[in-house]
């Protein structure tokens, strides 16, 4: 058992956000996860990483109970995440960025440097590497989001919309790098809304809408599902 969540449930007050939703993900997946906006995605990963405390449920990772635990403990087993709305330390460097998140794995600075300079060149970022983060382009932030996270050493890594916001060249570039991350042995769930992206990409997706589960399969079976046309993809949609 590498990742499975147990009928999870979170109340925000009478607002049920995810209502009693299950599923595993094995170990060198790439699971995606989608549904309309509002529909519980984020909640899900809040409550993966610990930002959200459960209502009910558990979480297990590798064997071992993980909800409950804080966010910085869940990181330190082996979870790392990156945000919808990317938000870097605009006045530090790339490289200062990502040090910042490798001294997580690094008992001294120039450990730290090593990590990040190797993730840096892994992600693309080698010629932004000394630039101010708050002056790089949308396809640039999104991928110091991701080499942020992966300095950490992330065995299971949840990407939060990594693609929007991104040209067609921008989108191929960032379905090429996630394979990369999952042939270096990471572990994935995504979340996007770019069909292209998470239908390229997924081994396995589950479809949520109003914080339940309406189905789950492989791409093909996910989208060509009645309930998810209906309530996501839209007639239109070719599988």
């Amino acid at each position: 058992m590498f990742f499975e969540a147990h009928h999870i449930v979170k109340h925000f007050g009478g607002l049920s956000a995810v209502g009693g939703v299950s599923f595993r993900v094995d170990k060198g997946e790439i699971f995606g996860l989608i549904g309309p906006n509002g529909s519980g995605k984020t909640t899900i990963f809040n409550l993966i990483n610990g930002f959200h405390s459960l209502s009910h449920g558990e979480i297990f990772f590798e064997g071992a109970r993980i909800s409950g635990l804080k966010t910085h403990e869940i990181c330190r087993r082996g979870i790392g995440r990156t945000f919808q709305v990317v938000k870097p330390l605009k006045r530090m460097t790339v490289l200062d960025n990502v040090i910042a998140s490798a001294f997580l794995r690094s008992r001294t600075k120039s450990q730290a440097i090593d990590l990040a300079e190797e993730t840096i060149e892994f992600c693309g970022l080698g010629p932004c590497r000394d630039k101010p983060a708050g002056g790089l382009p949308i396809a640039s932030r999104k991928r110091l989001e991701i080499a942020r996270a992966l300095a950490t050493k992330p065995k299971l890594l949840l990407l939060d919309e990594t693609a929007a916001g991104l040209n067609h060249t921008e989108l191929e570039e960032a379905i090429e790098l996630i394979s990369r991350i999952r042939t270096a042995g990471v572990t994935i769930i995504i979340v996007e809304h770019i069909m292209k992206v998470i239908m390229t990409i997924s081994d396995r997706i589950l479809a949520i809408n109003h914080g339940l589960a309406i189905t789950e399969g492989t791409p093909k079976e996910v989208a060509t599902h009645p309930e998810v046309i209906t309530a996501y993809l839209g007639a239109d949609y070719v599988a």
